[in-house]
């Protein structure tokens, strides 16, 4: 597996855990940051997708 891509996926389950322990409040963070995903397509997602997955072939 490549490294980079290793601690990319790491560094996403991360903060995935730390947006649930959050998410126990009134303002539900990870559903929120979806939707700023979906609707504005961030150059940092496609960063992030890019380096989740730049250990395939294709």
């Amino acid at each position: 597996m490549n490294t980079v891509s290793s601690w990319a996926r790491i560094k996403c389950a991360i903060v995935f855990l730390v947006f649930m322990v959050f998410s126990v409040g009134p303002i539900p963070i990870t559903s929120t940051i979806g939707l700023l995903v979906v609707l504005f397509r961030p150059a940092w997602f496609k960063t992030l997708v890019d380096k989740i997955y730049s250990d395939k072939d294709g």
